[in-house]
């Protein structure tokens, strides 16, 4: 079951991985807005109305309970609070569902009795779950979905989120989050935080953080005075870009370690020049959680330095003694202070033992294998916590200024802020220019053919792109790739965040389209 993804563009490796499975006989289930080439060769392709995900899967609760397909037995010995799980989807019918989310009850109540029958059906979800404002309760959805039918702890199983980004999973490993410290250590427990004050000889701070996207607002009234950014482009990528450069522009001083000039780098008062993966050692970590090792392989001329380098340059100007330790050390460093990471090391990973395959965490000891399947026999929390979840609208829903619903999303050609693929002559031949997907009725309406240019406006803002008009999107619906800086469909995005993690609404604002006047052909 793909939820919210499009890995053919997003993650091409695993969309290919999914492709062949297909052709083998697997069955596959796509829950996705758009007309994707994964959900064409899908048995059942849930075209959902953006912002829906709680209330579908809610409705596959409903189904799961309604037609006896829940594994009582797993729910009886592993999990806790499902009679209120019982009693929120009761109301959610695949009648109610259908309208919710524009879809076929029938096409739910297929998709419910296929996942819930199959001995092996992993839920793999990405950034269309994640990007609404209540985004964390639709991954807590999925959640109770698969232990609902007891598809958790198993082989070929599991809730998966695929990354944004390369290595995503291992920053959050390495606790880049304002209230961990790596390995998922919460800053509010005591003993944790005295482990770490012994392990380097310091009084930290007992207060969790600022979430990213909370920073912003903060630069404005002054609460954040500095910001040292290291490989971001929020200027490409964050909502609301007029909001954003505002921001950066208030702060007192900015600081940014970078590879190449970016939009957020020419608003840097000083610039650090970073070195690329492909300059350095290290590890990264894949969305299975396999730590891999990663080996330098160039030497380029020029006055850079490692991220590693940089940190303890700045630790010592500002009166911390910190050796330079390489990237074995550290990782020998995190691995003394990170239970789930005591067993992984350099040397470890470059071993006969593991034979360039990596090791997943949990590893415990130098002795552990690693673990393939998280929450065999019992969950970390031990029972698993059925998270009951309401149906919330989007933040924007279509009026009369605005009638169009817009998502954004990635393109094959292009990776993330284009720091790399838009300085590539062929990506540029193939995919040079921003573009809008509208539904064929919507242009007919609008007076608008395939190819002309039009003006999409938000709340936010108004940009100039290129139409290309087909049935992908449902009626009402429309898409854009938010690679690009002429035409990003980031001067238009809603910047309202998920109450929770704090991740702005990317994939729904609401947008109207006219032709370009003359002048913009």
């Amino acid at each position: 079951m793909l939820v919210g993804s499009n890995p053919e563009h997003a993650h091409p490796v695993i969309g290919m991985q999914v492709r062949q499975a297909v052709a083998r006989g697997a069955k596959l289930i796509v829950v996705d807005p758009r007309d994707t080439g994964l959900a064409l060769k899908a048995d059942i392709h849930l075209k959902l109305k953006p912002g829906t995900n709680v209330a579908f899967a809610n409705g596959m609760m409903n189904v799961f309970i309604e037609e006896g397909l829940i594994n009582q037995q797993f729910i009886d010995e592993r999990t806790e609070n499902f009679e209120a799980m019982k009693e929120t989807v009761k109301a959610y019918t695949p009648e109610k569902v259908a309208e919710i989310c524009n879809i076929s009850a029938d096409d739910l109540r297929a998709a419910a009795r296929l996942y819930a029958t199959a001995d092996k059906a992993p839920i793999m979800y990405c950034l269309g779950v994640t990007e609404h404002h209540t985004g964390t309760e639709g991954v807590m959805s999925m959640s109770n979905m698969a232990m609902m039918v007891g598809k958790l702890g198993r082989p070929g199983c599991g809730v998966n989120p695929i990354r944004g980004q390369n290595n995503v999973q291992g920053a959050c490993d390495m606790g880049a989050q304002p209230n961990t410290f790596p390995g998922y250590q919460k800053v509010t427990n005591p003993d944790v935080m005295e482990k770490f004050e012994k392990a380097w000889g310091v009084t930290l701070n007992h207060n969790e953080g600022t979430k990213a996207t909370d920073c912003f607002p903060k630069m404005l009234t002054g609460e954040l005075k500095g910001l040292f950014i290291f490989g971001e482009d929020p200027v490409r990528t964050d909502p609301n870009t007029h909001h954003v450069i505002k921001c950066l522009e208030a702060l007192d001083f900015f600081v940014i370690d970078e590879l190449f000039m970016t939009e957020t780098a020419k608003l840097a008062d000083v610039i650090l020049p970073g070195r690329s993966y492909a300059e350095k050692e290290g590890t990264f970590s894949n969305t299975e959680r396999r730590v891999q090792r990663v080996r330098k392989a160039v030497e380029i001329a020029g006055d850079t330095k490692l991220d590693t380098e940089i940190f303890t340059e700045i630790m010592n100007r500002m009166g911390y003694a910190q050796p330079h330790l390489t990237a074995a050390e550290i990782m020998d460093e995190i691995a003394s202070v990170t239970p789930s990471f005591a067993g992984i090391s350099h040397e470890r990973l470059d071993s006969e033992e593991v034979g360039g395959k990596g090791l997943q965490w949990p590893c415990t000891s130098k002795e552990h294998p690693g673990t393939p399947i998280m929450h065999v026999g019992k969950f970390s929390r031990g029972l698993g916590y059925f998270r009951p979840a309401e149906y919330v609208p989007s933040m924007e829903i279509p009026d009369e200024e605005y009638p169009l619903i817009m998502m954004t999303g990635r393109i094959l050609y292009h990776y993330n802020a284009c720091a790399m693929t838009d300085k590539t002559e062929g990506i540029n031949q193939l995919a040079g220019e921003s573009f809008i997907e509208l539904n064929t009725e919507d242009a007919n309406a609008l007076g608008i053919q395939d190819g002309d240019k039009v003006t999409v406006a938000s709340r936010r803002g108004e940009i100039v792109s290129q139409a290309r008009v087909s049935g992908k999107t449902n009626k009402g619906e429309c898409w854009m790739p938010f690679h690009y800086v002429e035409g990003g469909a980031n001067w238009l995005t809603s910047d309202a965040l998920d109450s929770i993690s704090s991740t702005p609404e990317y994939k729904v604002c609401t947008v109207k389209v006219a032709k370009a006047c003359s002048c913009c052909q």
